[in-house]
């Protein structure tokens, strides 16, 4: 098994929302970045061509605590499975009161990453293998990259390269708890300070970006302070380059008495080389809750759903929802 890989740091005010909670975003962030340096020095760890370890999915990852200002994050990230041409690296996260010394954990990730070459950035080279410490945990990681696998498959047919644009709307004109009154976007230059020394965005930079607009999305559906609880997995289709504007769009699909789910695109469009056209980058599903002065949960406003589109959007989301239930509980009942 590879050495597994830590980084802290303490968070800052930037780092929150206006009451104090970090950005669920800033967590995410944090994460990727752990997980790049462990896949990059793990697959470079063999002669041959060397690599960079970039970002292809994020398995679904709850918040399970909040994370406040003064904090230290504390980030470990682990390889727990290779294929011929992947790594999949687990990541925890806990946070640490440094007055009082208490530590909780807040996240527990999965990511997937693939090496690409730096003599040609389209070329994915061989991951060297890693020692498991039974026949059993091999077989375990083996049916986490075929199913991941195939989810990305189906994700990617799904999506397919039809850019299903959101349309800013007037929000005067619009009825509040709409899924128009609420959808938000975003539009970002990629600047050199967004990606790694190839010239590619952060994996973490634009989860950022997403759960940015996410969170846009869920305050003015609430008016509340809101902050995230999960996110489903994140798929990243296509790699987006230094020079490309992006544009971050996220609309409500979902919502329960407490959490709402808000659907977010990234949309590359490639300003020098306009001729390959816009495509789609990345996809994935964050739910946020509500939460008052003290903190603590509060109802969450019925989402109004006009026409048959987003009413298909919403029964999805139920779906996804309940099966999530059921995963948490099924989950609760095995650790008792």
């Amino acid at each position: 098994m590879a050495s597994p890989f830590e980084l802290s740091r303490i968070m800052r005010p930037d780092d929150a929302n206006i009451v104090g909670n970090v950005h669920g975003g800033t967590i995410l962030k944090m994460i990727e970045e752990a997980g790049c340096i462990i896949g990059t020095r793990h697959c470079n760890s063999q002669t041959g061509d060397r690599c960079v370890a970039a970002l292809a999915r994020v398995e679904r990852t709850d918040f399970l605590h909040p994370m406040f200002i003064g904090e230290v994050a504390h980030v470990s990230a682990e390889i727990t499975y290779t294929s011929k041409n992947s790594v999949e690296v687990q990541v925890n996260v806990l946070s640490e009161n440094i007055v009082t010394g208490a530590k909780k954990l807040t996240n527990k990730a999965t990511l997937w990453y693939v090496p690409l070459s730096l003599q040609n950035v389209a070329k994915i080279i061989e991951v060297p293998p890693i020692e498991y410490s039974s026949p059993e945990q091999e077989e375990a990681g083996k049916k986490r990259y075929e199913a991941q696998k195939l989810e990305r498959i189906e994700t990617k047919e799904r999506n397919g390269e039809i850019i299903m644009s959101i349309s800013l709307p007037d929000r005067q004109t619009k009825e509040p708890y709409t899924v128009a009154f609420s959808q938000s976007s975003l539009i970002h230059l990629v600047g050199p300070s967004d990606c790694t020394l190839y010239g590619f965005v952060h994996g973490g930079v634009t989860m950022k970006l997403m759960d940015e607009v996410a969170g846009i999305v869920a305050a003015r559906h609430c008016k509340t302070n809101i902050v995230t609880a999960s996110v489903d997995a994140i798929n990243f289709h296509r790699k987006i380059k230094k020079g490309c504007v992006i544009t971050v769009s996220g609309r409500m699909t979902f919502t329960s008495n407490k959490s709402m789910e808000i659907e977010v695109f990234v949309d590359a469009d490639p300003l020098v080389e306009a001729e390959k056209g816009k495509y789609r980058a990345v996809t994935a599903f964050f739910t946020y809750i509500s939460l008052d002065k003290e903190n603590k949960p509060l109802p969450v406003p019925p989402l109004k759903l006009e026409g048959e589109e987003e009413q298909k959007r919403f029964e999805e989301g139920k779906a996804r929802y309940l099966q999530n239930k059921a995963k948490r509980l099924t989950d609760k009942e095995r650790q008792q």
